[in-house]
């Protein structure tokens, strides 16, 4: 995919440039043919499933008064919004929370499903948000914070104690709570926090108080050994378009210390779509890789506070098993991923109790 604009789409009467998505070479990425066709099918837009359309375009833009996809995983409190639509005649906009690898994501991944499913794929275009537009996206979170510590992510539900009250803010969520003398928040997003988006979170939970953030989710092991939903991630350091950024670990060596936990070095990615077997024989030798964890701890170690990450291993891009990012929805999956999320909690809860030795 070029990252340059395009000349012929360029308009300088506007602010933004528009670049051209092209679909990637399907037979060369980790997932395969049949689980990146799946993961893909539950992503894009039902307007873009069931029309065609003379040109689709991405942007960034939070707008949930436009056409909600039927695809957004309902019943769960956070990360269930999915970029909503927009129509234009034979021209369908599509409106992605504004975040630089979010919008690139996206556009990949129309443009791949299109091709994938026998549709022309060549007017797939995308305009990349401007930084004011991403940064006035996340000013919109709120929250009182005096050097507590943040805890980030997904599970939340699970990790949060039973029965608290979740406070609602604009597309966002948290609960307070206190865990061995530490003010704890738990904090949520409905939309999607991806990439450099994830980053931005981090910068302006420092600016409102808080001294540590911790980033739950999932991540892709590179080694083969590892087995989907079996073994907890964490590390120190992410590799950032070849750079290694390292930051202030809240977890020091207590994480580490505990059995089925796995660390290493992580490699940030934009999107999944680019994971091809050129990427991967790339940086077989890390550990890890999703497109937040190095964003946050960059924000992390920039604004002088501390972050951690601690995260399910959700599939590998080095072996075919049988959880892939294609069913995360099915049952045994739901179960281990259970019992990992406990075991997060936990070491959660001894970290913190360190703090009273």
């Amino acid at each position: 995919m070029s990252l340059q604009p395009d000349p012929l789409l360029a308009n300088p009467a506007h602010e933004h440039v528009l670049l051209r998505a092209a679909p990637i070479t399907v037979n060369g990425h980790t997932m395969g043919p049949d689980s990146l066709l799946r993961y893909l099918q539950i992503k894009v837009h039902h307007l873009i499933q069931e029309h065609p359309w003379d040109g689709i375009r991405i942007v960034g833009s939070y707008d949930r008064a436009a056409v909600v996809s039927r695809h957004e995983k309902t019943g769960k409190l956070f990360n269930w919004q999915r970029p909503t639509a927009e129509i234009h005649g034979r021209e369908l906009v599509l409106k992605a929370f504004p975040g630089v690898d979010y919008v690139h994501h996206y556009a990949l991944i129309i443009a791949t499903y299109l091709a994938m499913t026998g549709r022309p794929a060549n007017t797939i275009t995308y305009q990349p948000p401007k930084a004011a537009a991403c940064e006035a996206g996340i000013d919109r979170l709120d929250l009182d914070l005096d050097g507590d510590l943040v805890i980030v992510g997904w599970a939340l539900e699970r990790l949060a104690p039973a029965g608290g009250a979740w406070q609602r803010g604009p597309g966002y969520a948290w609960q307070r709570t206190v865990v061995h003398r530490r003010p704890v928040i738990y904090l949520g997003f409905e939309h999607s926090i991806w990439g450099d988006v994830a980053g931005r979170v981090v910068t302006r939970l420092a600016r409102l108080g808080a001294r540590d953030v911790v980033y739950v989710g999932k991540v892709g092991a590179l080694a083969p050994e590892i087995e989907p939903n079996t073994l907890l991630a964490t590390g120190r350091e992410s590799l950032i378009d070849g750079e290694l950024v390292i930051w202030d670990d809240f977890f020091g060596d207590v994480a580490v210390a505990e059995a089925g936990v796995h660390s290493g070095v992580h490699v940030t990615s934009p999107s999944i779509l680019l994971e091809n077997r050129d990427w991967l024989t790339k940086h077989a030798e890390h550990a890890f890789v999703d497109p937040e964890i190095g964003p946050m701890g960059a924000a992390a170690s920039h604004a002088g506070i501390g972050f951690g990450y601690l995260h399910v291993i959700s599939n590998n891009l080095a072996r075919r098993y049988p959880a892939d990012l294609s069913n995360e929805r099915h049952r045994d999956v739901l179960r281990r991923r259970a019992v990992l999320v406990d075991r997060i909690r936990d070491i959660i809860a001894a970290r913190l109790a360190c703090r009273l030795i």
